[in-house]
Formats: structure tokens, sequence, C-alpha cells
């Protein structure tokens, strides 16, 4: 794999006092109701529950496990138990059921944990159907899930769109306090630093919480420095563009949820699916999780000749070695062939879905498009896309990448795309167009409006900040991303002389080929370097964006662990290509990113998170 020079990268903390935090709350909470009782759980609590707590511990004094369906169940223990999600349909759901016992005359005890947090808006709804009297609410503070050693995950997919397109806040009280939590056990962070409305809010109330509590991580040794927060629309391009290293492609492909995946029988060559957890402890994923996929057949064609080679020793053995062989390297062996086998089977099924959707003429529009060369042949592929009704989330995306590349699309563009995908894939996505539209990641320019092309003449004429004068003048026509000034601010697009070797890629932009640096991971590369946002006001301008920063006393020491150790917080997201540029710079920095995210993220997702409609 890539080899360039590296240097060493601090270990990571130890994450598992989290999960045992929440899994100790949970039992006690569950005690707070004494005696059997039944235990109903909202689906999307069912994996991250499965991480921290097995199924004998919930079967504490619980009876049966149910899960919270369009449906009740019927139950016939007289006291219930809700493990919820803090939605206004999961307390009608519950009202239905109190209120339909007592239409039959039934007397139950009820009791809802709310996870993390109970919502105010819950307890109205509760009241409106009359039951809050009949009910005890708690909560289970179940913030942070680990899902490697160095991902944390909130499993919030819903913050994305409830923040950046409905404007909800309800979220904020909930990584203020997750924050304050990593800084009480790993902390004190001495420098903060931050991008976003989003994250200066998170970042303000976490100090408020700081300042009114008495202060847990006082007199400890720190084992994370940095922090640094970013809202998932600083960078809307990274998200948007066709994953290329493995984890990212497996993710695409087969829907990695809550760090495990379940590969079927076209992988696993059987007619069973199994279900891998996909981590550090995988040996050979956590050889090529990084890696650019064109690198990957070949890594694991050598590791299956290795393995091979490890097996034939067995041939000149003499019984004693035999069995120190079996007793001691067999079953690792067997281990690493059959998660070598399921990686095999996951590259080839990739291989086949990426074949059969044109991949490489894809990345070529994409790259086109990052790079702002033959739009109207971009146009024209993403044209053709529709109308051969190939996917209606990838036909979606790749004029999102149009949009936001281009400053928003002409109106002729912006109509005839429009009309043509309502055509291909039906009039119920109108719906999704209006939120497109809304949250600035699918725009129409306005009358005359042609800022890529203005921007760009009007920097070769005068200065910088002449032309900033200028196109600040177009910043109450319509949200802007500015992505081809900033671009060439940053130097996004590498300047190739000859082929890019991805086998020893030299920058973060491997993980796109090389055709492309994820803007996210550049403005954290950017600012640690300089310690803030000295020197990046051309690109702040430009991004509209709302930074921070706060450097504390601690940094007189960078050669220490925990001043080597960054925790990155993405508020809308995070992708695997954005984890996997920024492992790569860790190690050729000598330092250690942490993620903790909302949820784990790609463009499927964000599509799908404005596709869908709230009930």
């Amino acid at each position: 794999m890539a080899s360039a020079a590296r240097r060493d990268v601090p270990e990571p903390p130890d994450f598992g006092i989290l999960k045992r935090l929440a899994r100790d709350q949970l039992i006690y909470l569950l005690e707070q109701l004494p005696g059997r009782k039944d235990l109903f759980i909202e689906a999307d609590l069912m994996s991250p529950l499965d991480r921290i707590a097995n199924v004998s511990i919930l079967k504490h004094e619980v009876d049966k496990l149910y899960k919270v369906e369009s449906r009740p169940a019927l139950s016939t223990s007289d006291q219930l138990c809700f493990l919820v999600r803090p939605r206004v349909k999961t307390m009608k759901y519950i009202a239905d059921i109190v209120n339909a016992d007592k239409m039959s005359g039934r007397s139950r005890k009820y009791k809802i944990i709310f996870s993390p947090q109970k919502f105010y808006a819950c307890e109205m709804v509760l009241e409106e159907e009359g039951v809050f009297g009949d009910v005890t609410c708690d909560e289970w503070s179940f913030y942070l899930l680990p899902l490697d050693e160095d991902i944390i995950s909130m499993e919030l997919p819903e913050f994305f769109r409830d923040y950046f397109l409905e404007g909800d806040h309800r979220w904020i009280n909930s990584v203020a306090r997750a924050l304050q939590l990593l800084n009480s056990l790993y902390g004190p962070f001495s420098s903060a630093y931050g991008i976003g409305r989003c994250a200066k809010m998170c970042y303000e109330l976490w100090r408020e919480l700081e300042e009114e509590s008495e202060g847990d991580s006082q007199g400890r040794k720190p084992e994370i420095g940095n922090i640094f927060l970013m809202d998932r629309d600083t960078d809307y391009v990274t998200a948007l563009c066709s994953q290329m290293v493995y984890e990212g492609l497996v993710d695409d492909t087969f829907r990695i949820k809550c760090g495990s995946v379940d590969f079927g029988p076209e992988v696993t060559s059987s007619d069973k699916s199994i279900k891998v957890l996909l981590n550090a402890q995988d040996k050979v994923f956590s050889q090529i999780r990084n890696e650019h996929f064109s690198s990957v057949f070949g890594f694991l064609s050598q590791k299956s000749r290795n393995l091979q080679a490890q097996y034939d020793r067995r041939r000149g053995m003499d019984i004693k070695q035999m069995k120190n062989f079996v007793s001691q390297e067999l079953k690792g062996l067997k281990q690493e062939h059959r998660l070598l086998s399921l990686h095999i089977g996951a590259c080839e099924s990739i291989m086949k879905k990426k074949t059969k959707q044109d991949f490489q003429e894809m990345i070529k529009a994409e790259h086109s498009l990052l790079e702002g060369f033959d739009i109207r042949e971009s146009t024209s592929f993403i044209e053709e896309h529709i109308d051969r009704q190939v996917s209606p989330i990838e036909s979606l995306r790749l004029m999102c990448l149009l949009s936001i590349t281009e400053n928003g699309l002409n109106p002729k563009d912006y109509r005839s795309l429009k009309t043509q995908y309502l055509q291909s894939y039906g009039p119920e996505h109108l719906l999704t167009f209006h939120n497109l539209k809304r949250i600035g990641l699918l725009t129409e320019q306005a009358a005359g409006e042609t800022l890529t092309a203005v921007e760009s003449r009007v920097s070769k004429l005068v200065t910088d900040r002449a032309a900033g004068k200028i196109t600040d003048a177009f910043n109450s026509l319509a949200r802007k991303s500015n992505f081809r000034a900033i671009s060439k601010k940053l130097g996004l697009i590498p300047r190739l002389d000859g082929e890019y070797d991805l086998k020893t890629p030299r920058d973060m932009a491997y993980v796109f080929g090389g055709a492309y640096t994820p803007l996210s991971c550049k403005i954290i590369e950017q600012v640690l370097e300089r310690r803030g946002w000295q020197g990046l006001e051309e690109v702040l301008r430009l991004l509209n964006g709302t930074e921070f920063s706060e450097a504390g006393a601690a940094e007189a020491s960078p050669g220490r662990d925990s001043q080597r150790t960054v925790l990155a917080v993405f508020l809308g997201g995070c992708t695997c290509s954005e984890m996997a540029a920024l492992r790569f710079l860790g190690r050729e920095r000598g330092c250690r990113f942490i993620f903790l995210t909302t949820a784990v993220t790609s463009s499927g997702r964000l599509m799908e998170a404005m596709a869908e409609t709230r009930a």
C-alpha cells in the first residue's frame, strides 16, 4: 500500500468508557420501573443498542422485546417501557396504546425513555392526546456511539434535514452536551476552531455548559488537545462527489449501518447473508479501507498469496510444530481467510454495479464539473442519465453538483433539467426540487447573473480586493457556493505532471483519483497549520462563513500527544472519503484525527433526506 515517509501518529484514546456509561445508565433507567415489563424499542435505536448492550443485558427484568411499528403490538404485561427517539409520530403511537387500554378498562404502568433527550413538543403531544398524566418520562443521555477506534457517531441522520433545511435548532443542545462529555473524559481541549452558524452555536452553548459545571477535566492529563467544528453546508461539493476509496464504495453499494454491513449472497457466494463489523479489528479491512479502489484488488491478490504461503508451511512440520500451529495460528488464519473472501466478493460486486452504471463516464463528467471544463458536455451526460432512468438519486446528485460548482444553473438549463427529471421519474419529486432550492443545493441563477464568468474575468483585470467588492454586490441575489473562486484560492484541483500515482499518493486528492482535494479537509489542514484563520480572510469571505478560533495556553507544548490529536466535528454528516483524506493527512503530519459526526453520510443519504416527506 502507500509507502510514503510517515511520522508516528499518537494512539487513539480508549472510547470503551462511552459504551459502558451508556449501558449502565440504560440499566439504571430500566430498574426505575421495578418488576417484570415489556420493552418497546424504536427501529433506528436497535443497531446502536446492539453495539453497546447484548440481549441478555436488555432482558434484565424485561419479558419481551418489541419493535415500535405502525401497528401496536399486543402485550400482556402490566408494565410497558418505551425506548424511543423524541418524535411526534412516536408519541402518537404511544398515546394510541395508552388510550386503547383506557377504553378497554386495562390498568398498566407506562414509562417513556427518550434518547438522547426529551423535547417539549413531545410532552405537548402527550398532553393533547390526554395521556401525559398516565406516563412517566426519563432521558437516556446516549449521545455518543464509538463505531471504531477513531470514529464516534451521534447516530442522528435527521440532524442534517432538521437544521439545514427546516432551521430546527433542537439538536444543538445534544451536540453541546456530547462535547461536554468528551471534554470531561478526554480533555480539556486547549484549542478550538470552527466554521458555520451551527458550529458556532454548538461551541458557544458548550462553553456555557462548561462554565456552569465544576470543570471535571481540570488537572487531568488531556488526551485530545484540539477541536475543529464544521457545518456540512460549508462544503457540499465533497459530499456530492462519487466516493472512490474502498470504505466509501462499500457504503455507497451496500450501505454501512452503525459500523456494520450486510453482505448478501452475491458477496458470500452462498444462499446466506452475513453481517460484518467494519472496523480496525478486521485485519483485511483496516488495510484497504482508506485506499483508492484501483489499488485494492492488487492488495487482496497479494494478501491471498501470503495467506496461502502461511498455510503451506504445515507440510514440513513435525508433530510438535503442527500442534503449536493448530493451537496458536490456525484460528487466526481461518478468520483472515474468511474476511479476505468476503472483501474480494464485495469488490467484485462493486465492480459489476459500477460497470453497469457507466462509472468511468460519470467520473469523467464529475471531474469536468470540478475543473470547470466541458460544462456543456457534462450537462448532456446528466440529461442522458435522466432520460435513461439510471437512478433518481444519482441524477439528482449530478444536477446538484453541476449547480453548486457553477454557482447555480442558468434559468434555461434549470427548467430543462427539472422538466426532464419530473417526466422521467414522476411529478412526486416536485417537493424535492423545492427542498434542494431552499437548502442551496440546486439553485437557479437570477436573471442576468453569470457569477462564475463575471468573477473569473474581473479577477484578471483588477485586484482580488476590488473583485471582492464587485462580487459582494451579487451576494443578495442568491445563495452562492463560490466554488470556483474558493477552489482556485486553496488549490483544490492539483496540477498534474503526468499520471497521478494512486498507490503512493502525495496529497489528500487521492481520495478522488487525484482530481480534487476535499474542501472541508483542506480548510481543516490550513487552519491547524496557521493555528487560526489568519491569512484566510478571502476564503472566509467567499465561504460566507461564521468562523471562530480560541487557542489555549497548552499550544506551548506541541510535542505532547494531546496536541497532536484533533477532534474533527462534522455537523450534518461526514463521508468516508473525508475520513480517509484526514487519516492520510494525519499520517503525513504525525497527528491523529478523531471523527465526531452527527451521522456518517454520503451523497445518497443527503439526496434521500431532501426527497423524503415528513409525517
